[in-house]
Parts: structure tokens; sequence; C-alpha cells
């Protein structure tokens, strides 16, 4: 079992930053991918960023790349997504999750793939 805990949502202007973490239990959270997922009102779940369980691949949807950077530090159980160049549409709540296949090459981009979710930390972005 994996209990994951996210933190560091809030209000932020736009343009401005935010810096989220998911902490992880667990002994073999360095052997899982990582990723963060995002459900705005009204709007499906979708997939923000991912991070192999080494930390040397990471993907990004098209909407964040450039402005978001996934992640982790293994002795600390943590993934963290620093947001920056935040707008309006960023607005949701941010949810990590744990894919526990151990050490796949590549994080995957898919909701189906992640058996761990965490409950979400809410980000608003005020224009």
């Amino acid at each position: 079992q994996v209990q994951l805990v996210e933190s560091g949502g809030g209000l932020v202007q736009a343009g401005g930053s935010l810096r989220l973490s998911c902490a992880a239990s667990g002994r073999t959270f360095s052997s899982y991918a990582m990723g963060w997922f995002r459900q705005a009102p009204g709007k499906e779940r979708e997939f923000v960023a991912a991070i192999s369980w080494s930390g040397g691949s990471t993907s990004y949807a098209d909407s964040v790349k450039g402005r978001f950077t996934i992640s982790r530090d293994n002795a600390k159980n943590t993934v963290y997504l620093q947001m920056n160049i935040l707008n309006p549409e960023d607005t949701a709540v941010y949810y990590c999750a744990a894919d526990s296949r151990p050490r796949t090459a590549v994080a995957g981009t898919k909701e189906f793939l992640y058996d761990y979710w965490g409950q979400g930390t809410q980000v608003t972005v005020s224009s």
C-alpha cells in the first residue's frame, strides 16, 4: 500500500508560481513512476506531468510544457511540481499518483496506469 499526500496548493495571481509536493509512504516509492494530474471544474481529469522511478525520464502535457517542472527526491519519498507563469486555465484540483509497476523505463501519461492516488490539492489562479 502507498499513501500519497499533496500539499502546496493555494491562490495565486496570474503570472505567479507555486510548488506542489506529494509525500509518499512506503519503502518502494523509489521504484515507482509518479504523475501529476488535474481536474478543473466541469472537466475530466487530465494528465499534467510524469517522472520515471529514477527521475531520468519526464513527460509533460503540451499545455504546461516550458512552465511546469516535475522532480523527485527519493530519499525524502517526495515528488514535486514546480509551476511557473500560472494562468487562470491552470485552476484545478491537482492530484499526485503512483504507478506501482516497478522500475518502468518511461512514466506513463494515462490515468489507468496509476493505481495509487492522493486526495488532491486546490490551485486557483486569479486573473
